[in-house]
């Protein structure tokens, strides 16, 4: 099964929706019609809405960092997967290492927003994998494992389609450090064979599984070459609309 790449672009706490504009309006004509791949943006919160006029009718999709497990209520501070599907957004981001490690989302909070965005009609992907520490002592597995087994119901209620995930080894986020392709393709083919053995052989064949953790436009095509990897999940250079059109035009390459 030939699956399509997902080039993720995730800002992170980076750009006022002044300098979003500027950024779709950069990037946008240097896109063709079909980028031979899906491309996805994922500004702050305060951007969304601007970023979404900017782009309904564009081959650009939108995504969220987060949102919060339940649809409404007295949650300062919080969004809910409704109000980001009001801005355009189709897809969000659950369980990024940022999320995990600084702000303390658990398991079980991971599970609820993993429902949360179905309810929403959102695309989650799901983010995985270890620390520097967990890795040293062989325990991206069972890492790993854990992270998926807490999610399984959600991720049945899915379906063969209706979640995509990140590998990103949390020592390679930002530190410009980058997995190899050989431990990229190593995690990626253990999360699809987790998928087949515990969903069903159809998911697994199904699934796109990215990569993430310091992809840049000089080491893109190596680290989307490999059979189990379907794209991408980018930092800091997602900021640059030059560098990130680089990659997009690498994963049209690689497919």
């Amino acid at each position: 099964m030939s699956r399509r790449m997902l080039i993720a672009g995730n800002w992170k706490m980076n750009k006022t929706p002044q300098e979003t504009e500027a950024f779709i309006n950069e990037l946008l004509p240097t896109l063709p019609s079909d980028p031979g791949a899906d491309v996805l943006i994922i500004p702050p919160f305060t951007s969304l809405d601007r970023a979404g006029r900017l782009l309904s009718h564009a081959a650009l999709a939108l995504g969220a960092q987060d949102l919060h497990f339940e649809p409404s209520g007295a949650f300062t501070g919080a969004v809910s997967g409704a109000m980001l599907a009001a801005c355009g957004c189709r897809y969000v981001l659950v369980g990024h290492s940022e999320r995990r490690h600084i702000f303390g989302d658990s398991d079980a909070d991971l599970s609820r927003k993993l429902n949360a965005a179905l309810d929403a009609g959102l695309h989650p992907i799901l983010c995985l994998g270890e620390t520097l520490e967990e890795r040293t002592r062989g325990e991206m597995e069972a890492v790993v494992t854990r992270q998926l087994t807490s999610v399984c119901e959600a991720l049945r209620r899915a379906g063969d389609t209706g979640v995509s995930y990140a590998y990103e080894p949390v020592w390679a986020i930002g530190t410009g450090e980058t997995a190899a392709p050989e431990q990229a393709q190593e995690a990626s083919r253990f999360v699809r064979t987790w998928i087949g053995e515990t969903l069903a052989p159809s998911a697994a064949e199904a699934a796109r599984i990215l990569y993430g953790g310091s992809v840049k436009p000089g080491n893109a095509c190596e680290l989307l070459s490999p059979p189990d990897i379907d794209g991408a999940l980018i930092g800091g250079a997602s900021l640059r609309p030059d560098a990130f059109a680089e990659i997009i035009a690498a994963a049209q390459t690689g497919d």
